[in-house]
């Protein structure tokens, strides 16, 4: 396994959509590997592949149960509530903001072995799936902010930059 290159705001990767994935290879089966240690050591909790320059339809997260989950073809077919909670990214490190998001979602995708899987999910896990499908589509956390906010945050990047590494006091997805 290695550690992959976390893109950072601002590489066209972050803003394209990623293709479907075709078959479940070897070869995939490494990179969702390679994700899974990237999410770790960067102290995340979810990862998209377009986060590592990896064009395709994979996620990973930590589900606080049995470690990382590898999702192919992640889609949200069901939503449900709605929660306001501070979001941070480990493409953005040292932003944050407050996201509203579902509270509830009901997923299908294929599993980290191919097999389809379907599933429901609450409160934080339901937040990392949103947040990590966005990427699967260009979208970040900061398009979801008040165009004001956002618009502080990407002035702020341009004069300052992004900090190599930030505390962390929120989760980053």
């Amino acid at each position: 396994m290695a550690v992959l290159t976390v893109r950072r705001y601002g590489d066209p990767i972050l803003r394209q959509k990623a293709a479907p994935v075709t078959a479940v290879t070897p070869d995939l089966k490494a990179i969702l590997d390679d994700m899974v240690e990237t999410m770790f050591q960067q102290v995340g909790i979810g990862l998209a592949a377009p986060q590592v320059g990896i064009p395709l339809r994979l996620i990973v997260m930590d589900d606080g149960k049995r470690g990382a989950r590898p999702l192919v073809n992640p889609a949200i077919v069901e939503r449900r509530g709605s929660l306001c909670a501070e979001e941070g990214c480990l493409s953005l490190p040292g932003i944050f903001g407050e996201v509203e998001r579902s509270e509830w979602v009901r997923v299908e995708a294929l599993g980290g072995d191919g097999a389809p899987i379907a599933f429901e999910a609450s409160g934080l896990h339901a937040r990392v799936i949103q947040h990590e499908v966005d990427h699967l589509d260009g979208v970040l956390f900061i398009d979801h902010l008040p165009p004001v906010t956002r618009d502080r945050i990407k002035k702020r990047i341009q004069k300052e930059g992004l900090p190599e590494a930030a505390p962390h006091h929120a989760f980053a997805l």
